[in-house]
């Protein structure tokens, strides 16, 4: 564990080799990148951990809207701890995305090279109003009616499936367990992060002159997912690199992820990323 601001944040270490740091966001914890962190860890060393208020990062003070710029500094805090000062890959999905956006824009000396994966930052679309209130809304449908039935009006609107129920037949007990805690995530997002994380407008400026890649899943580009990934790097100048699996490829397709990242790092920090 490691002691932050308001919080305690569980966190894992695997592998050896160049640092890389993976961000996850909205309710997803560290065991998400499992498979992903197990197949990079040959040449890296994987940091991963939970986002303060997830599954086994505790807040230590009243719970209260999260702002990205808090997450930042628990990642930055976690390089300190873990990297002791030496550069490292950063890949940020969802929210995780805006955390290493943030992370690379206030401290680039501690950032080789980041990849932003369908980072959800719709506060740079001309309907930004649009989908605040849409937010605005499963907020209150999360309040009157409950976690579940406001991720489904959420997800059908942003055109991404959510993760499978705990209960579902014929998985380990380990994903299992790592669902049932995403589940009750779910609370702390709708409540604490939903609202506050899409009010996040990148520095675009800074970003554009940052060694900074973005890349989109393969679910197509009709989804909401890809139109903002496609604008912000209209606003960066940066080039869209495909992932496969879409919005959690990550998690379903680990070894093809992988590859696919190696590829985005390097392209990203001008250099060869070990094990490529």
């Amino acid at each position: 564990m490691m002691t932050a601001p308001g919080a305690e944040i569980y966190y894992e270490v695997r592998g050896s080799g160049p640092p890389l740091l993976l961000v996850n966001g909205g309710d997803g914890d560290a065991a998400m990148f499992g498979p992903l962190a197990d197949t990079l860890a040959t040449d890296h060393t994987v940091i991963t951990y939970d986002p303060r208020g997830n599954s086994r990062s505790h807040f230590t003070v009243s719970p209260a809207p999260q702002r990205i710029e808090e997450h930042a500094r628990d990642a930055r805090l976690l390089l300190e701890t873990v990297a002791a000062g030496e550069p490292a890959y950063v890949f940020g999905t969802s929210y995780g995305g805006m955390v290493g956006m943030d992370l690379l824009v206030r401290h680039p000396g501690r950032v080789r090279a980041l990849v932003a994966h369908e980072p959800f930052v719709i506060d740079l679309l001309p309907d930004a109003d649009e989908w605040h209130a849409l937010c605005q809304e499963v907020y209150e449908l999360y309040e009157q009616a409950g976690a579940d039935v406001a991720m489904q009006r959420f997800s059908a609107a942003i055109g991404v499936e959510g993760p499978p129920p705990a209960s579902t037949s014929g998985l380990p007990a380990p994903v299992r367990e790592m669902l049932a805690r995403v589940h009750a995530n779910m609370e702390t997002c709708l409540a604490y992060e939903l609202r506050s994380f899409t009010r996040f407008r990148p520095d675009v400026d800074a970003l554009r002159t940052a060694p900074f890649a973005l890349v989109i899943g393969g679910e197509g580009p009709e989804t909401l997912m890809h139109r903002v990934t496609r604008t912000l790097a209209e606003h960066t100048g940066s080039d869209v690199a495909g992932f496969p699996g879409g919005h959690v490829g990550y998690l379903t397709h680990p070894a093809d992820f992988a590859a696919a990242l190696r590829t985005a790092l390097g392209a990203a920090g001008g250099t060869a990323v070990p094990g490529h």
